[in-house]
């Protein structure tokens, strides 16, 4: 069985649902893309940048299925009209903590474009602001390709997001190519306890309210973002950042949310291949599951994610930190009383992990490094039948993280 495919998913002992969300209509990306910045949230490019201006354009990384070939193209298009010479843009590619692209993802991302581009570095970024935290100020830290250009643009994908309600908008330069200050904040126990925090709700929302005030600050000129559904692109929406996110996340809701009726079993919970390359990105699949606005899960139930986890627990300094905090764990609960306290950027989702496993048992199925995901305080199986137990009632959901369980 393609663990992948979990629409051929049998488990003829089981009581079996599959869950799909509407899905919506799709659209060419590229065509929507054009619309979208012929008819923007605010000005139109023409009228924010002048021929002889520098422009830098941040990316999102091979973590995020953005289709950002095209993205770019359309903006470079618009850029060429403007008299922007090629060599006053540069691409920027937003990787947060995450580990570099290598020049072969970078050319399989963006084509002929690949030229332009520079993997960011955390440890470069230059203060550029400040954003208010109660009674402290938080250092804003940017990237210095982005900081030195006289305009930022920026692609972005507005899906569901553990923490931001939905990703996009400022998020993939505040944070893609951001340094630690922001991230360590935003990422931090305190912020990720508050009210409002939480999968699927940008309104009220303090972790998003931080990223768009950020957004602000690093002046933000221009974004183009899509949206999508398990069928592919949903919409996009260009201009100013806050009102592109209010824009595809409330097209993203009306396609992605499935109410749910009664309890269950056990979820087998699929990711997309973007995010079954490594733990880190993988065990979103569990926590959007079991911490998103309900959980289907009967008390003792479980969460089976099929991941091949080429990268083990990944190679970035995040991931790094998030395998070093659960593998030196003893238990989930002790680990989050611990991690309550503090932690280090990309231990948050050792955090978010550990509040998961308090109530639920996760198993990752399929694995190439079962031993990092047995380190990691979770249960690694052959396959998904190897997981659940017989006369189990299953709720399959085939990509847990473009599924609202609402």
């Amino acid at each position: 069985m393609d663990e992948s495919n979990l629409s051929n998913l049998l488990l003829p002992d089981c009581d079996v649902t599959f869950l799909e969300p509407p899905g919506g209509v799709v659209v060419d990306p590229r065509e929507a893309a054009e619309r979208a910045v012929e008819s923007p949230h605010g000005p139109r490019i023409p009228e924010l940048v002048s021929p002889n201006e520098t422009v830098a354009i941040v990316v999102t990384d091979v973590t995020r299925a953005t289709p950002d070939d095209i993205l770019l193209d359309v903006l470079l298009s618009e850029l060429a009209d403007v008299g922007v010479p090629r060599n006053q843009i540069t691409v920027v590619i937003g990787l947060g903590l995450h580990r570099p692209m290598t020049d072969e993802e970078i050319a399989d991302a963006l084509g002929e474009r690949a030229d332009l581009a520079e993997n960011h570095d955390a440890d470069s970024a230059v203060e550029v602001g400040r954003v208010t935290a109660g009674e402290s100020e938080i250092p804003i830290e940017l990237n210095p390709t982005v900081a030195d250009a006289d305009r930022v643009f920026s692609t972005g994908m507005v899906e569901p997001h553990q923490y931001a309600g939905f990703s996009g908008g400022a998020k993939t330069v505040a944070i893609g190519a951001g340094g630690e200050s922001l991230i360590r904040y935003t990422h931090g126990p305190e912020m990720l306890a508050r009210d409002g925090v939480r999968l699927g709700r940008t309104a009220d929302n303090p972790f998003r309210e931080t990223l768009d005030e950020a957004g602000d600050a690093i002046g933000l000129d221009f974004c183009l973002n899509v949206t999508h559904g398990p069928d592919g692109v949903l919409g996009a929406s260009a201009g100013h950042h806050r009102d592109v996110v209010a824009d595809l996340a409330e097209t993203a809701k009306e396609v992605l949310s499935v109410r749910i009726e009664r309890k269950f079993d056990a979820v087998v919970a699929g990711v997309p291949d973007a995010k079954a390359t490594n733990l880190y990105q993988a065990s979103r699949a569990a926590t959007y599951v079991i911490l998103g606005d309900r959980n289907p899960l009967r008390s003792g139930g479980r969460v089976v994610v099929p991941a091949e986890l080429s990268e083990g627990a990944g190679e970035g300094r995040g991931e790094k930190r998030f395998y070093g905090r659960l593998a030196d764990a003893s238990d989930p609960a002790s680990l989050y009383d611990e991690l309550r306290s503090g932690y280090e950027p990309g231990a948050q989702r050792a955090f978010v992990v550990a509040r998961a496993l308090r109530d639920h048992d996760v198993f990752v199925t399929g694995s190439e490094h079962p031993e990092v995901v047995e380190d990691c305080l979770l249960n690694a199986r052959e396959s998904v039948g190897a997981a659940v137990e017989p006369g189990s009632d299953v709720l399959v959901v085939p990509n847990a993280l473009e599924t609202l369980l609402i």
